[in-house]
């Protein structure tokens, strides 16, 4: 692994890149004293990791890291300062650490294997469910299209509740809200029931949704979800969210808003 530093204080950048060059996980390390020196680099070179101070002359390090992240998008990001206030604005750049100074080599290396953990191949899953933006479900890549926008929320619904059981009432009142739920909208919910079962069907993957008594659930076991993902704690899942969460469903809003506090807190949704 290749790893940068930026730091405009001539001592630190010498500890930081000393104790990088100590860690097993890194074989090379790289120093600048400014930030146009760093990037001037990254245009003819690459880099798995980039140590950036944040308060610095000019450009500060989270400015320099969303220049970076142009560059090179898979660039692992750790923020290395003396401000706490700063923490919100790294990790709305899916910073993978921020580490208050004087830095440790124990605390350094633990940052360093988390930023590891992310850079992995994309799982491959029969079945992927994207939340992050709008919802969508592909099975083998290919879009799944529904004959019914219903019958797609109400799937959205049960992946929303991560494998928990919904009632028949309770999935009546996310898809027409205040509507009373009498024998007429029964009868509706039973045909939008049905058309999402024939569409699952049609695709092949039928045994994602399951049905018991008056109850209905999504078996988590069988989809990747970017959602399911996040709260795994993988690091791949947390950079992708980009604040959107379901954005066609209003009754999304509750756990997209979840999401957005986990990310304020130091961007680990563990």
């Amino acid at each position: 692994m290749r790893a940068i530093c930026v730091d405009d204080e001539p001592l630190v950048l010498q500890l930081t890149a000393s104790l990088c060059r100590d860690l097993p996980q890194i074989d090379e390390v790289e120093s600048f004293a400014g930030p146009q020196e760093a990037l001037d680099w990254l245009k003819e070179n690459s880099a798995d990791l980039a140590m950036l101070d944040i308060d610095m002359p000019g450009m500060n390090g989270i400015m320099l890291a969303a220049k970076i992240k142009e560059m090179h998008p898979d660039i692992a990001i750790i923020f290395l300062t003396g401000y706490s206030q700063y923490a919100v604005d790294a990790f709305a750049l899916h910073a993978s650490g921020y580490l208050m100074k004087p830095i440790s080599r124990e605390k350094l290396s633990a940052e360093v294997d988390y930023a590891i953990s992310g850079r992995h191949t994309p799982r491959i899953s029969h079945v992927t469910v994207q939340t992050f933006g709008y919802f969508d479900i592909f099975v083998d890549g290919r879009l799944v299209n529904f004959t019914r926008s219903k019958a797609k929320e109400l799937l959205a619904y049960l992946v929303d509740r991560q494998g928990s059981s919904a009632t028949r009432s309770e999935c009546f009142s996310v898809l027409w809200e205040d509507e009373p739920y009498d024998r007429s909208k029964q009868k509706q919910l039973d045909v939008i029931i049905r058309s999402l079962r024939s569409t699952l069907q049609e695709y092949g993957i039928g045994a994602i949704l399951e049905q018991q008594g008056g109850t209905m659930r999504i078996n988590p076991d069988l989809i990747d979800c970017d959602l399911y993902r996040f709260f795994e704690g993988d690091a791949g899942a947390v950079n992708d969210y980009r604040g959107e969460y379901m954005s066609a469903y209003s009754w999304a809003s509750l756990t997209e808003a979840y999401l957005d506090r986990q990310i304020k807190r130091h961007g680990n949704p563990g």
